[in-house]
This record gives C-alpha cells, sequence and structure tokens, in this order.
C-alpha cells in the first residue's frame, strides 16, 4: 500500500521492448536505498516489483496489461517519474490509501498558473466519475491531491510550490496522459450497497 506521497522525482534512464512487455531501468537514488528483488516501488501510481537493483538504478518488467491501461507505454529514456516505495506499517498516512492499481487514465487540458499555487484541469473518463467528489481524494501519476471541482468529464486539482517542483505535474503540458486512481473506499462503498440493493429486491 502506498499514501501517494511522493519521495523524488526519478529517471527512466533504458527501455527494453519485448515480446508481449516491457523493460524498464529507472534511477531513484531515495527508493533505492535498500530495495531487493521483489520489493514493490509505485512508478507513476503503478506498482511495479524490482526484478534488478544495482547502485542508484532498478529494473522492472511491466506486461502488456499494464502497458494499455497506463501511461507508462509512453516512457521512454529520458523521462521524469514520480517513485514511492511502500507505507511501512506504523508510519504516517500522510495521503490517502493509494493501491498501485490504476483506474484508467486522463489527459492534462489546461493549466492556470497563480503566484501561490496552480489549478489544473484533467480528464476524466467516464466509468470513473461517479467516485470523484469535491473535496475528495484521487492520485494522478502517484500523487495523492484533493479535487477541487467535479465536472461531468473533468476534475480539477490545485497544485502547491511544492508539488510543481518535486512532482512530473510540475512538467506535464496540455495533452499529455496522467494515471489516475481513485478512491479505493468509494468502490467498496459501491460494491457493498449494490449487493445490499440486491438483497432486498430478492
Amino acid at each position: 500500500m502506498f499514501t501517494g506521497i511522493v519521495e523524488e522525482l526519478g529517471e527512466v534512464t533504458a527501455v527494453e521492448t519485448l515480446d508481449d512487455a516491457c523493460r524498464f531501468r529507472l534511477r531513484g537514488p531515495v527508493v533505492t536505498q535498500g530495495a531487493k528483488h521483489g520489493d514493490s516501488i509505485a512508478v507513476n501510481g503503478v506498482c511495479l516489483t524490482v526484478v534488478d537493483h544495482e547502485g542508484d538504478e532498478f529494473t522492472a518488467d511491466v506486461m502488456a496489461e499494464t502497458l494499455n491501461r497506463s501511461s507508462l507505454g509512453a516512457l521512454q529514456a529520458g523521462s521524469r517519474v514520480n517513485l514511492e516505495r511502500p507505507m511501512a506499517v506504523g508510519e504516517r498516512l500522510g495521503g490517502h490509501i493509494v493501491q498501485g492499481h490504476v483506474d484508467g487514465t486522463g489527459a492534462i487540458l489546461e493549466r492556470k498558473p497563480s503566484d501561490n499555487w496552480e489549478i489544473v484541469k484533467i480528464s476524466l473518463p467516464a466509468d470513473l466519475t461517479r467516485y470523484v467528489v469535491e473535496k475528495g481524494s484521487i492520485t494522478v501519476d502517484g500523487i495523492s491531491l484533493t479535487v477541487v471541482d467535479a465536472g461531468p468529464d473533468y476534475f480539477t486539482v490545485s497544485l502547491i510550490p511544492t508539488t510543481l517542483d518535486l512532482t512530473t505535474l510540475g512538467h506535464t503540458q496540455p495533452g499529455d496522459p496522467v494515471n489516475l486512481e481513485v478512491d479505493v473506499i468509494a468502490k467498496y462503498v459501491e460494491r457493498m450497497l449494490g449487493d445490499r440493493a440486491q438483497g432486498a429486491a430478492k
């Protein structure tokens, strides 16, 4: 489990295309400290498994399903990525519960800079709109954010200078894809209420 608090802005150093997958080599001096084979590291909000680790770099395999359902397929050598290790038991939950399971992708629609923050508008797939509410939590490229406005096919977030400086959202431009993970609690509530309604109808 992750919290959506990005530990560092890493970099893709190599991409190897396989028959039905890709192998990424990524640089991240912070997240590779103590890393070992089999560990999990979130890359732009996608939970990946460490296959190999050497120095400040690690390798992860990404299967076709993940490439098709996330924006990882657009990564290339030199791409910057948000990196986060799983939360250790007993630590503070700084963001919200993040699984590293991408629900869909959106695209940056608009950026409105201000003196102290920036409003970013992001497209929202139709099947995810019911999970996104004003002042609720959403994960964008692995970053735990608060929804400012929830529209019919978009949402907006307000980014402080720290988020702009330390994550990929400080560099994305209109048209760029982003990974989205909605609040898992909303999905569980929907399922439980649906099961209750079906039981009452019998």
